[in-house]
């Protein structure tokens, strides 16, 4: 689509056209149907990992030249979630020369109660008893740490700013964009992905 302001295009790669380490393997990462506000029909639901791997790569001839843009993961987080606050995630985004990499955290500081805005009549499939895990290991993310946490979107679902890159053309080129967290080992689940959005990054 393309932005209202600028015109500029804007891109979003669903979970199916991510790279997600074990995302064929259904006692890791299962794919279930999304309700009508989200743009794709399917999403990936992480059901018990401890190396979360998502990656994810466009052709820069897909945007507009010399513009600058932001990458978001697009998610929501089933009400039993845990593992996603800490260790924090790292984020990466290369373009052409140039790589970035920042900490992010899937779960913002008002997210105790793990409410994702999970439709009511949805039931995710747990494997294994680990709720107390997510009590056991919670932290509480300080904004001095400077890190990145999602905001609330319109269309109910949550956005986690992966990085920024400037688009300076070229049909060769490819953005490269990822979300890491493999250093902990602690287990994670109860995170459902709809996919990377890459759209103009407002100034201010």
């Amino acid at each position: 689509w393309l932005d209202r302001e600028t015109g500029a295009k804007c891109y979003m790669l669903s979970a199916r056209n991510l790279f997600i380490v074990w995302g064929d393997t259904p006692q890791y990462w299962t794919w279930i149907p999304l309700e009508d506000s989200s743009r794709f029909s399917e999403g990936a639901q992480l059901m018990h990992v401890c190396w979360f791997e998502i990656r994810g790569k466009i052709h820069s001839k897909m945007l507009s030249q010399d513009t600058t843009y932001a990458a978001y993961m697009v998610f929501k987080t089933t009400y039993n979630f845990y593992g996603l606050d800490f260790p924090v995630q790292e984020a990466s985004i290369s373009a052409g020369a140039t790589n970035s990499t920042r900490k992010v955290c899937l779960q913002g500081n008002d997210d105790d109660d793990g409410e994702g805005g999970v439709p009511e009549n949805y039931r995710p499939m747990v494997p294994f008893p680990r709720l107390r895990l997510r009590r056991r290991n919670r932290r509480v993310v300080s904004h001095e740490e400077n890190v990145a946490l999602p905001q609330q979107r319109a269309d109910g679902w949550m956005e986690l700013e992966l990085g920024e890159f400037l688009n300076e053309g070229g049909d060769d080129g490819e953005v490269s964009i990822s979300l890491v967290e493999t250093k902990g080992g602690n287990w994670k689940s109860g995170l459902i992905v709809q996919g990377i959005e890459i759209r103009r990054k407002k100034s201010g």
